[in-house]
């Protein structure tokens, strides 16, 4: 399987051809992210609309969530020479990536490029040879793709290598579109696909099972509520860790016990007597979680918000067995497993707040701030605006 993304540059011409699809326009709105930096990176204008080529589809953009991913991509902190964390990386004064250091996560990033991870959609049109009875559904894109298939690691995210969902328009390959029949309103299926599909993905690289216990820190964010909700439907008992204003949101998300953020682990918990802990925040916690696994306990992350430096005494790690797993590339059942619990109604996002596509800086700021409990959903104007 093959990929061809080419991402809208500024110097691109717009196409003088006009479709049905897309209510006869040629140009739709979109931040367009131009290098990495601060806020001021992030460009609302407008931009070509995408046509999709053989095997693609393009979408109508319904919602798309905010993630921290995105700003991690444009503040440069996947740079190995940045050692602390995304919001200190996100100040003004932050910690820079050195120079000849990309800061993106998969290489060199394609600036300018239209950024966006999730996406709730509607099919308006597709390429040559295309399946029309698709158009009109609406769906869920997978954003973590594998151009090689899934024998192999390599990937490539929509929004970080390829241009995104924070447009009126998104063009995504027809193999990794899912239908989203369920009662979840647009907004509600815009938070899903990134924080959910990470949270799965976690949990079944960690082989988390009925009965197990299970720490999930940063438990009132994305990810974190994602891997509550996804633990408690496979029976585990969740102590969830997060601020002290979210405490309450935590425990309605399905969590069976909650420790406030910065409480002495050891102290809140025994020494080996957890199965798994999912940490997607690290920095200066990390011993304190490691001692609380039992012999041959599980340690699972896709993240470190808090520092991506940590201290780690080796003792603990290899006289206890324990197994430290890292995860990016979702494996093939992962979507699949989250569209099934969105249709079962085992999961339902947490939204705090959506904004419209032109308030991105607003909303990004307000992510770092750390006062909410869910996502930010970013809306477009109409096709007709």
């Amino acid at each position: 399987m093959t990929f061809a993304f080419d991402v809208i540059r500024r110097q691109t011409a717009l196409r003088a051809d006009r479709f049905d699809a897309t209510s006869r326009t040629t140009t739709m709105k979109a931040v367009v992210t131009v290098g990495h930096g601060d806020l001021s990176m992030l460009e609302y204008r407008d931009v070509p609309v995408p046509r999709p080529r053989a095997g693609e589809v393009l979408l109508r953009v319904l919602a798309a969530g905010v993630n921290t991913t995105e700003i991690n991509t444009r503040v440069g902190w996947y740079s190995s020479g940045v050692t602390v964390g995304t919001k200190r990386a996100a100040r003004p004064a932050g910690q820079e990536a050195p120079a000849g250091h990309d800061g993106g996560w998969s290489g060199v990033t394609p600036f300018p490029l239209i950024q966006g991870t999730d996406c709730c959609g509607r099919v308006v049109d597709v390429g040559p040879g295309g399946d029309q009875s698709v158009i009109g559904r609406r769906v869920l894109v997978r954003p973590c793709m594998r151009p090689r298939g899934f024998g192999s690691l390599e990937t490539i995210w929509m929004g970080s290598d390829f241009d995104g969902a924070f447009a009126q328009f998104v063009r995504v390959p027809a193999t990794e579109v899912f239908a989203a029949d369920c009662d979840l309103s647009d907004v509600e299926l815009g938070a899903v696909p990134c924080v959910y599909g990470t949270a799965e993905n976690m949990l079944r690289r960690a082989g988390v099972k009925n009965g197990e216990q299970v720490v999930v820190t940063g438990a009132s964010g994305g990810v974190g509520t994602a891997v509550v909700q996804l633990a408690n439907d496979r029976g585990a008992s969740v102590t969830a860790i997060a601020g002290s204003g979210k405490l309450e949101q935590v425990l309605a998300a399905g969590a069976d016990r909650v420790l406030e953020r910065g409480d002495d682990i050891g102290a809140a918990l025994e020494e080996r007597s957890v199965d798994v802990v999912v940490d997607n925040v690290s920095g200066p916690a990390l011993e304190g979680l490691l001692r609380v696994l039992k012999r041959g306990g599980r340690y699972v992350s896709s993240g470190a918000v808090a520092g991506p430096i940590v201290t780690l005494d080796k003792r603990t790690f290899y006289l206890n067995d324990l197994t430290l797993i890292g995860c990016t590339a979702w494996d093939e059942p992962v979507f699949a497993a989250v569209i099934s619990a969105i249709g079962r109604g085992r999961v339902r996002p947490l939204v705090a707040r959506t904004f419209p596509l032109d308030r991105i800086a607003d909303a990004q700021r307000e992510l770092l701030e750390g006062r909410h409990a869910g996502r930010f959903v970013l809306i477009a104007p109409s096709a007709e605006s």
